[in-house]
């Protein structure tokens, strides 16, 4: 059996990958707004920052700082999917079971990656800014609509055409 050993680091930064059980779903796109929600309830119960975001149809990719105190990601990650889960579920949305008969919408554990330094939290955000291309879902990054790419223009820590026509290294817990 794998043993998963976890970084805890208080007031860490850290770059996650989170999952849907079904790759081939959209879900997170087509419930956007339920997924903020979630995010939102949980930053409300246990602060943290969310530094950079990008949600695809069956992954999301997030940059998430603690605050200095507290080390627990696993706790708001169950949070968040939690909380997800079950506002899709009380809108009647179809969701599968597993072989317990609990919900299984999401994949059961996450990826993560503690950010090292300044040069590696640039890497990892370019990374997650640039993933909807990756992924061939749009052209250019600033064409896809849910991504903190949006709010790093609007700061002027990056150009609109930002991407256009790069490529970002790495392998950050897909497949």
């Amino acid at each position: 059996m794998v043993r998963y050993r976890r970084n805890f680091v208080c007031g860490g930064t850290f770059f996650f990958t989170v999952t849907l059980d079904d790759r081939r779903s959209s879900a997170l796109v087509e419930h956007a707004g339920q997924l903020r929600a979630a995010f939102r309830t949980t930053r409300a119960e246990r602060p943290f920052t969310i530094d950079a975001i990008v949600i695809l149809p069956d992954h999301l990719h997030a940059i998430m700082t603690l605050p200095d105190a507290d080390s627990d990601f696993s706790g708001r990650w169950r949070r968040i999917k939690s909380s997800f889960t079950h506002q899709l579920a009380t809108s009647g949305a179809p969701i599968s079971r597993n072989h317990r008969g609990e919900l299984s919408l999401w994949q059961r554990r996450f990826w993560e990656h503690t950010i090292r330094d300044d040069a590696d939290f640039g890497r990892c955000a370019d990374y997650i800014h640039f993933n909807p291309v990756k992924h061939g879902l749009v052209a250019s990054p600033i064409d896809w609509p849910y991504s903190s790419l949006h709010r790093y223009v609007r700061a002027g820590l990056l150009p609109s055409n930002w991407g256009g026509a790069s490529e970002i290294d790495g392998n950050f817990g897909e497949r």
